[in-house]
């Protein structure tokens, strides 16, 4: 007994570590066992929360299986929608540079606006007109004849649709050749219309122009309507004041969407 009580502590002895140094082994052992059941907990609670969740999502399949919702058509449906997306992105920066391209007109005192979704070069009537008359003035022709060369020296806006589209005031107009504010707005923008469409004049070196010539923009890109006193930009149909009544007075030439190009353009305002 003895004996080996003595061999016992030889052993201890010749390994070398104080009482100290086995207690701090001893509680560093301890926190690692502590951490690793706190790691294989934290494990089984995080395969319970995906087994969970891959439930809920087989759920959702279900589900949408049973309404009819394959999750392939659902994907194609998204890269449908991001496609679209894309697609109207680039028709609205097509729209913005179509009205950098515009923009070029207000050099002459002209405005370009959205209005009704529609981008809008706007021309007043009192430059173009005498009041209730549909014969352009020298002004009215100088100032299409800038409008013309903007257009048609740009080829982009030169292969576009336009619409000529006459409004009046509110006052009432008869006795006249045009019957009416309908028929005056018509005619307005069919001269209008006219002189945009109307081959430019060719003159020899040294001659006077004669002033016949017009635009010599493409008659197939252009279309003329009359919306008499309806469609006021300034006041009501039935109240305008008489500054009001001045901006009702006008001309606008009216770029056409294609169908493709049917999006909100106020985002470009």
């Amino acid at each position: 007994m003895l004996a080996g009580s003595a061999a016992l502590l030889l052993t201890v002895a010749g390994c070398g570590h104080t009482d100290e140094e086995m207690a701090a082994k001893q509680r560093e052992i301890d926190k690692l066992s502590a951490d690793l059941k706190t790691a294989n907990g934290q494990l089984a609670e995080d395969q319970a929360k995906y087994g969970q969740a891959q439930s809920e999502i087989n759920e959702l399949r279900g589900q949408l299986k049973q309404a009819g919702v394959d999750s392939d058509k659902l994907k194609q449906a998204v890269a449908e929608y991001k496609q679209r997306s894309e697609q109207l992105a680039a028709i609205e920066q097509r729209f913005r540079d179509l009205k950098t391209r515009l923009d070029k007109l207000t050099q002459v005192g002209l405005k370009v606006v959205v209005r009704n979704n529609r981008m809008v070069i706007q021309l007043p009537g009192d430059v173009l007109f005498d009041s209730g008359k549909d014969e352009l003035k020298a002004t009215g022709k100088d100032v299409l004849a800038q409008v013309a060369q903007v257009i048609g020296s740009d080829g982009t806006l030169a292969q576009r649709i336009f619409q000529v589209a006459g409004h009046t005031d509110n006052e009432p107009y008869g006795g006249g050749p045009f019957k009416d504010n309908w028929g005056l707005s018509v005619s307005r923008a069919r001269t209008v219309l006219l002189y945009l469409i109307t081959p430019k004049e060719a003159t020899k070196p040294g001659a006077k122009p004669t002033g016949k010539g017009g635009g010599g923009l493409n008659p197939k890109n252009w279309s003329a309507a009359g919306y008499g006193e309806t469609d006021p930009i300034a006041g009501t149909v039935e109240n305008q004041s008489k500054d009001d009544r001045n901006k009702n007075r006008r001309v606008e030439l009216v770029l056409q969407p294609n169908v493709e190009e049917m999006l909100n353009l106020n985002n470009i305002k």
